[in-house]
């Protein structure tokens, strides 16, 4: 699955901190800019209402590694949902992709949706998933 047009993006660069004994990024650093990236792209599509309202938490990840990542290198995370939701469950689907065009990790990540106020789960609403097709 390609990453459709209106996909959002976040670029993010191997700094040392990020760098394990292997001479690449390490996979904890990966699971961290997907939070990050999926944070970043919340906060842009979603209204101050549904932030105050609701919350997310991740149920699942399912992380492919293509290739490696050096100190120094970039890559631009582009992020996605799909056009609908299943009760409170929201995909998000995420390519790394680098700054030679190669995809360095592709990620499909299972979110529930939180009602803050009374800590349960909710069913996202289709005009939640609509904010993030705009």
């Amino acid at each position: 699955m390609e990453p459709p047009a209106h996909a959002f993006q976040l670029h993010f660069i191997a700094e040392a901190q990020h760098i394990d004994v292997l001479g690449h990024v390490n996979n904890a650093v990966w699971v961290q800019w997907m939070e990050q990236a999926a944070t970043a792209h919340w906060q842009s599509a979603a209204s101050a209402d549904d932030q105050s309202r609701w919350i997310w938490f991740v149920v699942r990840h399912e992380i492919d590694y293509a290739r490696q990542l050096a100190l120094g290198e970039g890559v631009t995370c582009h992020t996605w949902v799909p056009e609908r939701a299943s009760g409170a469950r929201f995909q998000r689907y995420m390519h790394f992709v680098g700054d030679t065009g190669q995809v360095h990790v592709r990620t499909k990540t299972d979110w529930a949706l939180i009602d803050k106020a009374s800590g349960r789960l909710s069913r996202v609403p289709q005009t939640l998933v609509d904010n993030f097709a705009a």
